[in-house]
């Protein structure tokens, strides 16, 4: 086993936990940070120091740096609606990276994955790629957060002369997860027949497990501050996404969601917006996501990190199948 540590913040997450999983049949010694060290039930079976750490508090991130040479930071404020989304979804991960970096300056750290995301690339030429730049639509607090957390990373990532590789993954879905993602969610409300209307939007799914392995190969490979896509070429839309599930499992009868017109769906999107600020509950649809992403097809040039990192995932809808599978058989009951 190497004596060097790999540090992963946000380790009882979807791809947090996959990750140390992935690191630790490479024969790494692991340290796993979390934020609630009351709930090991992610680490059972697994050889690897669980640590407390939240990253927006530094002197948590200190203790657990300590020794650590290369860090695998997961962990962000992964939440697309909240009351006060400056506040509580921007400033967070903003801040959040400042302390992450802060902190591996002071404890010597020599390398750090970031994971960013794809809400961070320029979709107005598409396939999407690093070398388009960045996303120019700032009416999303979740995307904003993402699009300067990413050029933060980079530039603290010179300053302190820690080599600093970014990786910008997709839909994430599939086991193991221990909670329901975003992402994953949305494969078990396909699987709930909960879909009733296509919003025209696509999905570029990606296999969990897929990302964790680009992240250990952009550590192994990766270019100093160099993004990396880890998605599929080509996306898939809601509409078929249902349409996989109802094949799939035709005893379910899932029926594939109505077309309904752009119109009818801002009437939906106003409506659910308005019960959402009464109920503090997010809602089902947003205007500006409709703006944002409605016909939009979120397709990715993935070359650079095919040559550079050997990144070669499974396909959109393999990674689909094999999520509707997993969720079926382990979340049902959930």
């Amino acid at each position: 086993m190497s004596k060097e540590i790999s540090l992963v913040t946000g380790a009882n997450g979807h791809l947090g936990n996959n990750l140390v999983r992935l690191l630790l049949s490479k024969n790494h010694k692991v340290r796993a940070t979390v934020r609630n060290i009351n709930n090991l039930t992610p680490f059972e079976g697994l050889d690897c120091e669980v640590v407390h750490a939240d990253i927006t508090d530094k002197n948590s991130l200190r203790a657990a740096f300590t020794d650590v040479t290369n860090v695998y930071a997961v962990a962000a404020n992964f939440n697309m609606w909240a009351k006060h989304p400056k506040k509580e979804i921007y400033d967070s991960n903003i801040q959040s990276t400042q302390n992450v970096f802060d902190i591996a300056k002071e404890c010597g750290v020599q390398n750090i994955i970031y994971v960013s995301s794809v809400a961070a690339l320029d979709f107005t030429k598409l396939p999407a790629s690093p070398e388009n730049g960045y996303n120019k639509d700032r009416r999303n607090w979740y995307y904003n957060s993402k699009n300067d957390s990413d050029q933060l990373a980079l530039s603290l990532g010179k300053k302190y002369g820690i080599r600093t590789v970014l990786i910008l993954p997709s839909a994430m879905i599939g086991s193991i997860a221990h909670k329901l993602s975003y992402s994953n969610l949305l494969v078990f409300q396909i699987l709930n027949k909960e879909i009733p209307i296509d919003t025209n939007i696509t999905l570029n799914w990606i296999d969990v497990k897929d990302v964790a392995l680009g992240a250990y190969q952009a550590m192994q490979k990766g270019k100093d501050r160099e993004r990396y896509i880890l998605a599929n070429e080509k996306h898939t839309s809601l509409y078929e996404s249902v349409a996989i599930a109802s094949r799939q499992y035709p005893d379910l009868k899932i029926k594939t969601p109505i077309k309904a017109p752009r119109f009818l769906l801002y009437i939906i999107a106003t409506i659910m917006e308005l019960w959402s600020y009464l109920s503090g509950s997010e809602p089902l649809l947003q205007r500006h996501y409709l703006d944002m992403f409605y016909g939009l097809k979120q397709d990715y040039n993935i070359q650079k990190s095919r040559v550079e990192l050997g990144f070669s995932p499974k396909s959109s809808e393999q990674a689909l199948i094999e999520a509707l599978a997993y969720l079926q058989n382990n979340w049902k009951q959930q």
